[in-house]
């Protein structure tokens, strides 16, 4: 049970600096949909990334709106299928990212010190 309590301890201690930090306070949807994006190998389609995580495409296009207004996601219609949206990664994003996996990675240490 220490451990969760550890991890759910380290996790609190992110969140917190994210939601008083600068930068945007996604919403856990938000985060799950761009982890996908981000972690996952393309192609990234809103009807894929609905199946994915289990949510209704009017959800991932919601959060993809958001995504895409902060530049952390880019869309762009197939060509072949212009029913179909590529959802793709963005410089931006990948720097929110980083940050974000360094901030796990700096309370993981300040546990083990």
């Amino acid at each position: 049970m220490l451990e969760r309590e550890t991890l759910l301890g380290q996790w609190h201690r992110v969140l917190k600096s994210t939601v008083a930090g600068p930068g945007p306070d996604l919403t856990a949807r938000q985060l799950a949909l761009m982890l996908t994006v981000y972690l996952d190998p393309p192609p990234h389609t809103v009807r894929g990334l609905a199946a994915t995580l289990g949510i209704s495409k009017p959800a991932v296009v919601r959060a993809i709106d958001t995504l895409s207004r902060l530049d952390f996601t880019r869309r762009r219609r197939d060509e072949e299928d212009r029913r179909s949206v590529f959802v793709h990664r963005t410089v931006k994003g990948a720097v929110f990212l980083s940050e974000l996996a360094e901030a796990i990675y700096r309370a993981r240490e300040n546990d083990s010190e």
